[in-house]
């Protein structure tokens, strides 16, 4: 069950195929990208890491990633993925808690997280840097090590409403029926597919990595290191048969830049769009600029990538009589997994009611780390409640409808409010705050914070900025400041923020 096995499989059966690319530069093929991730296990053995253990990677899209992955889990132990973009307060949180002692980091995040590293942390090592290439040279593990159904392979930070991330414990299980789920739904691939990661590898543009080893595919990392549509197509034309993961506001930015340009999506084989809602007619907008290239998962950290899926045939489809119902939805269940709607008291509801999604299968989760009270919440009765409201038709269509939560989903980012909050009442001279989001052409919501000051206070917007900047991401910190003489409440106290969110609107 270990996935480095699927490497090392894919390595000797076809050692000179191309595998890892920067740009059009083929930097790795099979036979050496398993070499690399072997002797990084080696690496990592020779300083007592294996089974159990915890090991970071804080690093921005580059080939080194999979490297660095894939050595992790030859070595047995368990990869913790941290986004690149968050500030190094919230990677050292993220660290100290998961109790990681060896991080590997591009060289900038490495600089910001290294004045509040936490004591656990016992060594970085930068992607790029002559340290980083003498893992090459270390002396590899033969094979992989022996990995359980049930062992933690992947231990990923989402945060929740109490403002502190919570770590998901993902198993080998776990990711076989992730993957399971995936070729049922969107399918297979073969050694003629690329895969470009254009969205974070720390999220499921980087869990998405297994199908294209299995298949001896080609593994590209843009040159940008970042998502640039007009790159993206350029990408597409030179590779051919190329499929990618991509926010909703990625696919609206592809759409625009297509129309400005006339390009056609030449060589893009398969967007599959997913961490946040896409409108309805951005996706038909989609389909008309790019043609039949666009298939939907939705998933969550607890659930990777394996609730629904819309495969890209549907998606198309503009002939059965409710298409535009069934393009408003998130698919129906995935073969790995069972979904219900319910009620507060766990019971299913009739078609077309509005309850919490809930699901069940191999691929849920097995817990969230050292947090007892937190999973026993979420995993009821072997059914995982996402906190997502929505309702299933009566031929098992489910679209959703709100969050149970006050998340935010901006630019395909999840941001909670609770934590943006808690800075902000840091400042001495605001007495409430509170997060909402109001929609956003682009990104699809932005952060908008409503602030009531102290009594005879005035507070300077340029200075919660900064405050934010401190400690916080920058893609958290509100967009735009509200200040209010007090925060509409209900009779229990509580801030009403559907007022909020309203108002914020106009």
């Amino acid at each position: 069950m270990n996935p480095a096995n699927w490497l090392l499989r894919t390595a000797k059966l076809t050692p000179n195929a191309a595998a890892l690319f920067l740009g059009t530069e083929c930097v790795a093929s099979y036979h050496v990208f398993a070499a690399r991730a072997a002797a990084i296990a080696g690496a990592l053995q020779a300083r007592g890491i294996g089974k159990g253990d915890r090991v970071g990677i804080l690093m921005k899209n580059r080939p080194e990633y999979l490297e660095t992955l894939y050595g992790i889990w030859w070595a047995g132990a368990c990869a913790v993925p941290i986004n690149a973009k968050l500030h190094g307060k919230e990677a050292a949180f993220i660290l100290e808690n998961s109790g990681t002692r060896l991080l590997f980091a591009s060289s900038e995040n490495a600089a910001e997280l290294a004045p509040v590293a936490p004591d656990c942390l016992e060594m970085t090592l930068c992607a790029g840097t002559p340290e980083f290439a003498a893992l090459y040279d270390a002396d590899p593990m033969a094979a992989p090590a022996d990995v359980d159904r049930d062992d933690m392979i992947w231990l990923f930070y989402t945060s929740g409403t109490t403002g502190r991330p919570k770590g998901v414990m993902i198993t080998a299980q776990n990711m076989a029926a992730m993957v399971a789920g995936y070729l049922d739904g969107i399918g297979s691939h073969s050694a003629k597919d690329a895969t470009i990661y254009a969205a974070p590898m720390s999220h499921g543009a980087g869990i998405y990595n297994f199908m294209f080893v299995m298949a001896g595919g080609r593994h590209v990392c843009p040159a940008s290191g970042g998502f640039d549509p007009a790159e993206i197509f350029d990408l597409a034309r030179h590779f051919g048969h190329v499929s990618m993961f991509a926010a909703p506001t990625m696919v609206r930015r592809m759409i625009d830049v297509a129309k400005a340009t006339g390009d056609t999506g030449e060589g893009l084989d398969t967007v599959i769009y997913a961490g946040g809602p896409m409108y309805f007619a951005d996706i038909v907008e989609a389909v008309e600029v790019l043609g039949d290239r666009f298939a939907q998962i939705y998933g969550q950290g607890e659930c990777p990538m394996a609730i629904t899926v819309l495969p890209k045939e549907m998606v198309s489809d503009r002939t059965h009589p409710r298409w535009k119902d069934r393009l408003n939805s998130v698919g129906y269940e995935q073969s790995v997994s069972q979904v219900r709607i319910v009620d507060g008291d766990g019971c299913p509801v009739s078609a077309g009611t509005v309850g919490e999604i809930v699901v069940r299968g191999p691929a849920v989760m097995k817990g969230y780390w050292q947090n007892p009270d937190s999973t026993a919440g979420t995993l009821r009765d072997g059914w995982l409640w996402t906190g997502d409201m929505g309702s299933m038709d009566a031929d098992g269509f489910v679209t959703m409808h709100d969050r149970s939560k006050d998340m935010i989903i901006s630019g395909g980012s999840n941001i909670y409010p609770r934590e943006v909050e808690e800075v902000l009442l840091t400042h001495p001279d605001v007495a409430e705050a509170a997060i909402v989001g109001r929609p956003h052409p682009e990104w699809g919501e932005e952060v908008v914070a409503c602030i009531v000051a102290e009594a005879g206070r005035q507070i300077d917007p340029t200075a919660l900025d900064r405050l934010c900047t401190d400690n916080i991401a920058r893609f958290k910190r509100p967009k735009k400041y509200v200040f209010l003489p007090d925060l509409p409440k209900n009779n229990y106290g509580k801030v009403v923020k559907t007022d909020l969110r309203e108002m914020v609107k106009r």
